[in-house]
């Protein structure tokens, strides 16, 4: 049994904390929201914390996954962050979607204090939290992430080691602009093609046995045909890692001229109030423009 620590029990993190628990881990457990701790904690040999500090003053290891890099800053050095009472040689894997350099600078302000700080977020959206198969590309200290690997396995069994800190970040932030990327090459496909008569369920089928085959396109599309936009992974949280991607790829002096209109239909989507729910439901822009739904018939 380790001495482990989560931060934040949202979609993603509340099912990955609970594998933690349920592989025998003592879990220092804090959320926003107090009663989503209280109710983890019940999973197993849980702690519930008041502040990320509290966590901190009870784990080896410490996983989180919050919102966005300002959330991430905070509760890792922020005045009641996990460093202000953590052991020396505390790793710290930040499981959350955030901008790469902020993290390569909190890894070197981390490495000053004795800790570790490992970007490692993940891939397999709710579907993958909840059965444990979720992908995780890691960033930072190989020696650490050898370290530490075994407390990832009970969340996801594909472990990539992308390299030194801020490159686990940067292969998922290129995942997720090619997914933003193809969400809006089905919804260009699929909303004039139903216009013009051809039944959703055929085109399916048809693209499944072609060389446009798309796991993404199989996956949401039965969706967007029952008109269930319950959320796995919300508009809101794409269209602020397509920005991450352009703010990266700037600096990287790379255009990205594709991903730059992608992340504008998803800020129209957010204007329309689509934002907390499931990628797929951004279709309902261009539907609304051109007066057709997509859905069974």
């Amino acid at each position: 049994m380790a001495k482990l620590g989560f931060l934040g029990l949202g979609i993603m993190g509340g099912p990955m904390a609970r594998h933690l628990l349920m592989a025998g881990h003592q879990v220092a457990l804090w959320s926003h929201s107090p009663d989503k701790a209280s109710a983890m904690a019940k999973n197993g040999n849980g702690i519930v914390c008041a502040t990320p500090a509290d966590v901190g003053a009870h784990s080896e290891c410490i996983f989180l996954c919050v919102g966005d890099t300002a959330m991430s800053r905070t509760v890792i050095t922020g005045p009641e962050g996990i460093v202000s009472t953590a052991k020396p040689d505390t790793v710290i894997a930040d499981c959350s979607t955030i901008a790469p350099t902020e993290s390569q600078r909190m890894a070197a302000e981390l490495r000053e204090l004795g800790l570790y700080l490992l970007d490692a977020p993940c891939t397999g959206s709710k579907n993958g939290a909840e059965s444990g198969n979720l992908t995780f590309m890691v960033g930072g200290d190989e020696a650490v992430f050898a370290r530490v690997r075994s407390f990832f396995e009970p969340m996801g069994k594909m472990l990539y080691y992308c390299g030194g800190s801020g490159m686990g970040l940067h292969a998922k932030l290129s995942q997720n602009l090619i997914i933003g990327n193809l969400l809006h090459a089905f919804n260009e496909s699929f909303v004039p093609a139903t216009k013009a008569g051809v039944p959703p369920e055929l085109l399916l089928e048809i693209l499944n046995n072609s060389a446009a085959r798309s796991g993404l396109v199989a996956a949401k599309a039965p969706l967007v045909f029952a008109r269930n936009f319950e959320t796995h992974f919300s508009v809101k949280w794409l269209e602020k890692d397509m920005s991450l991607m352009l703010e990266s790829a700037d600096q990287l002096h790379v255009p990205l001229p594709l991903t730059s209109l992608s992340k504008r239909l998803f800020q129209e989507a957010i204007a329309k109030g689509y934002g907390e729910d499931d990628i797929c439901g951004a279709i309902r822009v261009l539907e609304e423009s051109a007066q057709v739904e997509v859905g069974s018939r």
